[in-house]
Order: C-alpha cells, then structure tokens, then sequence
C-alpha cells in the first residue's frame, strides 16, 4: 500500500508541475495575444490615416491637378530649386504610397498573429483543462489511498506494539531459562569434578628363587619384585560451544534490519549479527551467512545447545540457537533482530558448534 501511495505520489507531482507549466504558458499566449490586439488596434489606426492620406491627395489632383513640369518650370527660381520641387512632388506621392503599403503589410501580418495565437491559446486551454482534469482524479486518489494508508499504519503501529511487547516476554522468559541453564550446567560440572576419583597405582608382587652355593651347601630364597600400574583416566567431556553467545544476542532485539550491517547503531544483517556477537567472545567469523557455516563442527538438530548457530535457505540465513525451539536472527528489511521459533527461520540446512 505504501509502495502505491509513493507511486501515486510521484504521479501526482508531475502532473502537477506539467499543469503548472501548462498554465505558465497559457497566461503567457494571453500576454502576447493582448499585446498583438493593442498592436493590430493601432495599425488599424495607421492605415486608415495612411488610406485618409492618400484619399486627400487624391482629390487634390482630382481638384487642382497634378503639377505639370511647365508649372514647375515656371516656379522655379533656379535650377536648383527646379530640381528640388521635382523631387519633392515625386516624394511625396512615393512616401505616401510607401506608408499606406506598410501599414497595410502591418495590419496583414497582426492580423495573422492574432489568429495564430488565438489557436495556441486554445490548444493551451484545452491542455490546462486535461491536465487539471487529471489532477483533480490522481489527486482524489491519492487523498483516498492516504487516508486508507494512515489508518492501516495505525494498525501496523498496534501489531507492532503488541510484537514488542511479545518479544520483551520472550526475552524475558530465554534469559531465565539460560540463566537456569548456564547455573545447572556449573552444577553438573562441578559435580563430575568432585566425583572423579585420583589415579590410584596397583602393586604386584613376583616371586623368582634364587640359589646360593657356599660351604655347608645350597639355599634357595623368593626375591620379591614390585611393579606398579596407573588406572585410566575417564574420557575428556566434548566443548559445550559458547552458550553465552545466546545471552549476548538478546541484548540486541530490536535492532532494525540493515542489509551488510554488523552494528547496533546502523543495524544488523543475519550474518552481521552473529558475527558481531561472537567477536565479543574472540571468535572471528567472516560475514556470510555461507562462510560462517564453515567454521565449527556439525550439530544434530536434536542436540542442539544454546549458542549453536542455525542455517535456512540454501545457507543465505543465519541465526543464534537460544533454547526451547528458538532462535534470535535479523529476519529482513523492515523488520527488526527479534526472537522467533526454529520452524521459522526457513528451510532449515543445519547447525555449527564453534
């Protein structure tokens, strides 16, 4: 749901920021289309100035006539005034011809403007009209897989509750029993110190004869020899492993999950966990859970003893035998080193005294 939620998310921001931008352009398009309206509005002004222009000249030719070149000639007062009255006529009509054409070409081209940005104003509108469409439906989406997602996490933070408060009993109830345990083993072994015996010698005695000639004639003697024979020692008692480790790991329980983490403070990784625990007791191991498996002696899965270490799946999960069935291991991500019965750490592969 999470997962979801986050991806529904990211949707919803960019569709967002593409209406944003879409709107950015659209007020822009309406910024050109007024200022072209404003534009076409005074070229409009300047060609009907332009045509009133050259409607005026018109009916001054209509009216007086267009200066003929004897007309010129006789009001000129020099050459040089002749050939600047030829030169104004000839301008005149030419620049008025000229303004009116520009104004005109001016007007056309606004004109064509306008309709130009009037089609990307409605393209634009309509884009801003789909994409806030589609705001509007990831949005309801999401405010619905959100309030869907606060109450399922409201769920989750009662079962995890409810899990710690499980995993202080368990650990509660695993150090008395290896307390218990660790106090009867002590026991046991102080008791099988006690009642060895000291090695005792057995003497044996062989008589031999031996023959003394002399004078009055021959004496036979037993000569006593004494040799001794040392009883045998009972049976050195196999290493238990390292027990302890079982009460070391407890100290760890939720300590989240952190893939290749060998430490409380940034979290554990199965195989980081055991070897953290067991570097506290002077045991190097690698971290792999594959490699670890190396190290140490086999283990029945019926004599397995607290501290033993425990393989699931293909030796890819590692876990620290506590007793009564359980293990303590760094499961996966999201979750935390937690107490959990042997059936579930996996497919079960074996076990390692060290």
């Amino acid at each position: 749901m999470l997962a979801r939620v986050n991806v529904l998310d990211e949707r919803f921001g960019r569709i967002v920021d593409a209406w944003d931008g879409a709107r950015i352009q659209l007020a822009a398009t309406e910024r050109r289309l007024a200022a072209n309206r404003i534009a076409l509005i005074r070229a409009r002004r300047q060609s009907r100035i332009a045509d009133l222009r050259l409607e005026h000249l018109l009916v001054a030719i209509y009216e007086n006539g267009q200066p003929t070149l004897p007309q010129i000639l006789v009001g000129a007062s020099s050459v040089s005034d002749l050939v600047d009255q030829l030169d104004a006529a000839q301008t005149i009509d030419a620049y008025d011809r000229h303004v009116a054409d520009e104004a005109r070409r001016w007007q056309n081209t606004l004109t064509a403007t306008n309709t130009r940005l009037r089609q990307i104003r409605h393209k634009r509108r309509d884009t801003v009209a789909e994409l806030d469409r589609e705001r509007g439906q990831i949005g309801g989406m999401l405010v619905r897989r959100r309030r869907l997602l606060a109450s399922i996490q409201s769920e989750v933070a009662v079962l995890k509750a409810r899990e710690a408060a499980r995993q202080r009993a368990l650990a509660a109830a695993a150090r008395a029993r290896l307390a218990r345990e660790q106090a009867l083993l002590a026991k046991q072994a102080a008791a099988r110190a006690a009642a060895t015996p000291a090695p005792t010698l057995t003497t044996t005695t062989t008589t031999t004869t031996t023959t003394a000639t002399g004078a009055a004639g021959t004496t036979t003697a037993p000569a006593a020899i004494t040799t001794s024979t040392a009883s045998p020692s009972p049976a050195p008692v196999l290493s238990a492993g390292y027990p302890q480790a079982a009460a070391i790991a407890l100290h760890y329980l939720g300590v989240p999950y952190q893939w290749g983490g060998a430490s409380p403070t940034t979290g554990f990784d199965c195989s980081g966990l055991v070897m953290y625990v067991y570097a506290q007791l002077g045991v190097e191991l690698p971290h792999q859970a594959a490699a670890q498996y190396a190290y140490g002696t086999p283990v029945p899965r019926d004599q397995l003893q607290p501290g033993d270490l425990v393989f699931f799946n293909g030796l890819s999960h590692v876990g620290i035998y506590i007793g009564s069935g359980e293990i303590v291991h760094a499961p996966e991500t999201g979750d935390v080193v937690k107490i959990s019965p042997l059936s579930q750490g996996g497919t079960y592969d074996g076990a390692r005294r060290l």
